[in-house]
This record gives C-alpha cells, sequence and structure tokens, in this order.
C-alpha cells in the first residue's frame, strides 16, 4: 500500500522508472510519448547537458540561503533571462514554481504602490477562464469557475473580464480585430467602474493554456491592453508559466504580441521538469521603487534561488537559445498544426483547432455547425485522458472550457525535439482515444 497521498484517491499509477527523449518508461517497461505533461517536457526526459549540469551543482554546493548568499548559477541564469527579456524587465526574483511567481507578482504590484505612496492601489483585475495557480492569492487571480468553487469563501476579492476567446465569444458579423479591441476595452470599463487610482495591475496569459486550451489573443489585443494600463497607471502582468521559454515561438511568449509587460512570471519550461523552478521578472522601475524605499520585499520562501534548480534552468535556457529552440518549436507546431488538420478538421465533434507553436488545443463539441458543447454529464475530458494513456499517450485533456462546467478541450505540448514520427504517431493514438471516448 502507497503512502503517498496522490491527486485522485481512486488511480492506481503505474511507477515512472526512465525517460528517453519524448517518452516517459513505466516499471513494465511501457512507453508514453509525453505531449501532455502541463508544459514542463520541452528538452524531452533525457537531455545530458542539463542531467550534467545538476549533477555538477550538486558536487559543488546544494543549497545556500538567499538571506545570506547568492550562487553562480542564479547570477548567471538571471543575467542570460534579462539579455533576451523583452522591453525594461531588468531583475529576476527565483521560486520554485508557477504558483509562487504569480503569488509574488500579485505580492510585488502591492507593495509598488506602497513605496510610491499610492496605498489606495489594491484591486487586480484578471479574465474569465484564466488560470494563475493554486495558491490561494494566484486561485483569486485565476477565473476558472470550478477550480475556485469550493475554495470561495477564502479567496481575495478580485474582479474578471473577459478573455479574447474569438472561436466561442466572437459574433459572426464582427472582424476579428474589433472583437479584439471590444474586449480589451473591458479592461478600461472596468477600471473606470473600480475607480483608476485603486486598481493595481491586470494580469492575463498571452495564450491561454490549461483552461481554455491554446487561445491566443487576436491581433492587436494586447497592444490594446498595454495602452489602457499606461493610460491608468496600471501595472500589466504577463502569466507565461504555461506558454513562455520557446512554447509557442518565441522565448517570452509577448514578443509575438510586440508589447511588453511590467512583471512576467515563467516557469514550467524554464527547468523543464529537470528540477522546479519559476521565476518572476520586473522593470527596473518596480525594482527601483523598493531598492530607493524600503529596501526590501517582503515576500520569500526557504528554496528561493535554489542553486541546483538554478543550474539546471541555466543549462536548459542556454540550450533553448543555442539550438535555437523556440524557431523549431514554430516549425514543428506547423507541422503538428496541419496533422491535426488533417485527422480531426472535419471530425464531428472537433470545432475548433488552434494555438502557436509546439502549444495546440482542440475544443470538443456535439456540434459543430452550432459550437454546442458535449453535454458535461458524459465525462468526455476523464475518458480521453484514460483512453489516451491507455494507447500510450500523455495528453492534457480538460473540462469546463467554457464556463468552468460546460465545454471540453484537449491541451497537446510536445518536447520542441519531437519529429515527423512522432507527430505521426501522437495524431494515430489521439485519434483512437477520441474514438473510444466521444
Amino acid at each position: 500500500m502507497s503512502h503517498v497521498f496522490p491527486r485522485h484517491t481512486k488511480s492506481n499509477l503505474p511507477i515512472a522508472v526512465a525517460g528517453d527523449g519524448c517518452y516517459v518508461i513505466d516499471a513494465v517497461g511501457k512507453r508514453y510519448l509525453d505531449c501532455g505533461d502541463a508544459a514542463v517536457s520541452c528538452l524531452g526526459h533525457s537531455d545530458q547537458s542539463v542531467i550534467e549540469a545538476v549533477q555538477d551543482q550538486v558536487g559543488k554546493i546544494a543549497f545556500a540561503h538567499t538571506g545570506f548568499m547568492t550562487s553562480e548559477p542564479a547570477e548567471a541564469l538571471a543575467d542570460l533571462l534579462i539579455e533576451h527579456a523583452p522591453g525594461n524587465l531588468d531583475r529576476v526574483y527565483f521560486v520554485s514554481g508557477g504558483s509562487e511567481a504569480t503569488e509574488a507578482a500579485i505580492k510585488l504590484a502591492r507593495q509598488y504602490f506602497l513605496e510610491i505612496g499610492q496605498p489606495e492601489r489594491r484591486h487586480v483585475i484578471a479574465r474569465r477562464q484564466s488560470y494563475h495557480g493554486n495558491t490561494l492569492g494566484a486561485l483569486s487571480a485565476g477565473g476558472n469557475a470550478w477550480r475556485r468553487a469550493q475554495f470561495a469563501p477564502m479567496l481575495i476579492e478580485m474582479t474578471h473580464i473577459a478573455p479574447c476567446y474569438e472561436y466561442a465569444e466572437k459574433p459572426d458579423d464582427e472582424s476579428s480585430y474589433d472583437y479584439g479591441q471590444r474586449v480589451a476595452n473591458e479592461l478600461e470599463s472596468e477600471i473606470l467602474r473600480l475607480g483608476p487610482e485603486t486598481v493595481m495591475a491586470f494580469m492575463a496569459e498571452p495564450v491561454v493554456g490549461a483552461t481554455l486550451g491554446a487561445v491566443p489573443a487576436v491581433e492587436g489585443y494586447f497592444r490594446r491592453i498595454r495602452e489602457i494600463c499606461d493610460q491608468y497607471g496600471v501595472l500589466l502582468i504577463l502569466d507565461e508559466v504555461m506558454c513562455g521559454m520557446g512554447r509557442t515561438g518565441h522565448l517570452f511568449a509577448c514578443d509575438h504580441d510586440g508589447i511588453s509587460p511590467d512583471i512576467l512570471c515563467i516557469a514550467k519550461g524554464l527547468g523543464a521538469g529537470y528540477q522546479p523552478i519559476g521565476a518572476m521578472l520586473c522593470t527596473s522601475k518596480l525594482y527601483g521603487a523598493i531598492e530607493e524605499g524600503s529596501g526590501f520585499f517582503q515576500h520569500g520562501h526557504t528554496y528561493v534561488g535554489h542553486p541546483v534548480a538554478t543550474a539546471a534552468s541555466l543549462a536548459v535556457v542556454q540550450q533553448l537559445i543555442q539550438r535555437n529552440l523556440p524557431t523549431r518549436a514554430t516549425e514543428m507546431g506547423d507541422v503538428l498544426q496541419n496533422a491535426l488538420l488533417e485527422e480531426f478538421g472535419q471530425h464531428p465533434n472537433v470545432g475548433d483547432i488552434r494555438g502557436r507553436g509546439l502549444f495546440r488545443g482542440l475544443e470538443l463539441v456535439g456540434d459543430r455547425a452550432t459550437k454546442t458543447p458535449i453535454d458535461p454529464s458524459n465525462g468526455t475530458a476523464a475518458k480521453i485522458k484514460k483512453a489516451a494513456f491507455s494507447e500510450g499517450l500523455i495528453c492534457y485533456p480538460m473540462s469546463g472550457t467554457r464556463d468552468g462546467r460546460h465545454g471540453d478541450h484537449i491541451l497537446l505540448a510536445p518536447p520542441f525535439i519531437i519529429g515527423n514520427s512522432e507527430i505521426g504517431e501522437l495524431v494515430t493514438k489521439l485519434s483512437k482515444a477520441l474514438s473510444a471516448a466521444v
């Protein structure tokens, strides 16, 4: 009997014992094509350069508390990230995962306004059907009704505007650009409703991952968002925990939209699964306010800036840059998109196939013409996950796509090293799983 507390108490999970490129291998030797581990394994499971970096750092020093010392890999990783970061991002605060990164971003936004003498700024605005993590602050910012429901009495009050969700929410008689401008302008309306002097930040994912299934914003949406934030002195926090670090074709996902944030959150592909790590990046303006004010960011965790985690991440980011893997994600993402369209483009239960780079989503429907979701009582997402896993495919199906209850999608996020043969295998196995489940 296991004493591990699993995610699901009724699960009987195989034991992972090895990794080989795009595959995870269990204790009986079965191989699983990994295309849905929450967009983590961007380099696959056996990259020797990262493995050696971890081993080398453990041999030097495994831990040094950042209240007393910094470390060589943390300094080098911060330098490398800022060298390639957009806009005026200038400082990196390392954490152990995505929820910690978004939590730190919210707290930094609040402290920044305290430091500059605007304590009345307290509101965070986010979007419906977003996901920013599972700590209470991050969950408060997230707009997924199902994830929030049982913890609602404990959550911080935050408000949510519409997502930029063209497939389901754009009227047929409205252009993509006009739709994007209209929903972006909801931010201005909400700022005015709350009172501009009380709003501190707007948080959004450049490409929405877990809760919408790889939904990118339409052209011009984020440029308008940036304009609104600048007009009212509101900080723009971009959550690239899933979609960043090359996943959508740029090292930083917001480069696609031609904007830069005040605060940016990354994780997942930052460590590629070799170590748990995340990071919050902020501009010199925000850092300077604390440096010239109290001098102390009132936040922290024991393992921030962990030397082994940052050594692993340094090796990962070096690989991403030196091998130009974000460009490869774009190229292989096009191959994957074409393969998905060929197999599922006319499928009666596949309404939309979308995404950027190697971050793709299939939205499932009961009726393609009306875009009506499948009845949630069918448990479609759970059935697909189980059927795909049985076939030897790890993917990321989710329910509640439309409103936290209705709608299902499948999120695909394979390693950047995936080849044509593995893409063929992915599509074949997914097709079998979809047939079995729908």
